[in-house]
């Protein structure tokens, strides 16, 4: 007869129980693993992100010295503010001299018109028609001669309302090095002014993450330092990226490096998001890290074990519905 005793049954259960908790666990582990892959290699999330800005290169349209500056360094700006001025002394002289050369041709296109007025109202007996011609056509050099003269004046106003040098943006001056006295020259750059109506966020995403990412997406960024996070979305995606085996060798061929890894690491591709609404208390910065991840704001931060609860639960990203209590 088997034995059937209750030492043996006891080991029997013992045995089942442990194969029981062991394929489990092997379970529990296996959706562990995949819910993991799905976390974070294909999730749509990236810890590569950098605060970007457009920045106004401020240079004088003429030549001359810096008789006086009107901002500090870091000083809030808005556009059209006067940022420094430049010695308007020249320019007025200018503009003296180019007045009194519109009033010679003023004066003087008045005389070859009187002239060939009478010349024209004179018969042929008294003048000849080339004559008439000739009177006729000074009067038109005159004319032109004072059109130029006009235009001289127009440009040296200019000049002289270009000695004072607006901010072209609404932002901020940054890295301010110029002081009084310091020659301005025209086309040269010396002030820079951060455009702060133009932040966006760069995310550099992994390949594998990017059939995930469409343009239009909404996507939550979390700077170093600040708990709010910032709401965006996918403003565009970058269709090319440098790659190095495409540079030409010294003959034109392509340069190919070797690859003896089985490893290969996932490229990063630009993504451009827009920033909705900057929270509270936060302050952009170019050139500040940022996670940057799509749905839920700070998926990626949850660990896998409570990805795993949720699971299992049967929930989603998404926010559950209330159907009331439960009876």
């Amino acid at each position: 007869m088997p034995d059937s005793s209750p030492a043996k049954r006891t080991r029997r259960s013992g045995r089942l129980l442990r194969l029981l908790a062991t394929g489990v666990i092997l379970a529990c582990a296996g959706v562990a693993a995949v819910l993991v892959w799905q976390f974070y290699v294909t999730a749509p999330w990236t810890r590569d992100g950098r605060v970007r800005v457009q920045v106004a290169a401020v240079a004088p349209q003429v030549s001359g010295q810096i008789v006086e500056l009107r901002v500090a360094d870091n000083q809030a700006v808005r556009k059209d503010d006067v940022l420094y001025v430049i010695d308007p002394v020249d320019f007025d002289v200018a503009i003296a001299q180019a007045r009194a050369e519109v009033d010679n041709r003023e004066a003087d296109l008045q005389v070859k018109r009187a002239q060939a007025a009478r010349r024209e109202a004179l018969t042929t007996l008294s003048t000849s028609v080339e004559e008439k011609q000739q009177y006729a056509g000074t009067a038109k050099i005159a004319e032109a001669a004072l059109a130029a003269a006009k235009a001289q004046l127009a440009q040296a106003e200019i000049n002289r309302k270009r000695t004072q040098v607006r901010a072209p943006v609404n932002g901020r001056v940054t890295n301010l090095l110029l002081r009084v006295g310091d020659y301005a020259t025209t086309g040269t750059v010396n002030i820079a002014v951060i455009d702060t109506d133009s932040f966006w966020i760069d995310g550099y995403f992994e390949e594998t993450k990017m059939a995930h990412i469409h343009v239009g997406d909404p996507v939550t960024a979390e700077l170093l330092g600040y708990e709010a996070t910032i709401p965006g979305r996918v403003e565009s995606i970058t269709l090319g990226i440098s790659i190095a085996n495409a540079a030409p060798s010294t003959q034109g061929l392509p340069s190919v490096d070797p690859v003896y890894t089985w490893v290969r690491l996932a490229q990063r591709v630009p993504v451009r998001i827009r920033i909705e609404r900057v929270p509270e208390g936060i302050t952009l910065v170019a050139g500040r890290a940022a996670t940057i991840s799509g749905g839920e704001p700070g998926a990626h931060r949850r660990d896998w074990w409570a990805a795993l609860r949720r699971r299992f639960a049967g929930t989603t990203t998404a926010s559950p519905v209330d159907d009331g209590p439960t009876r």
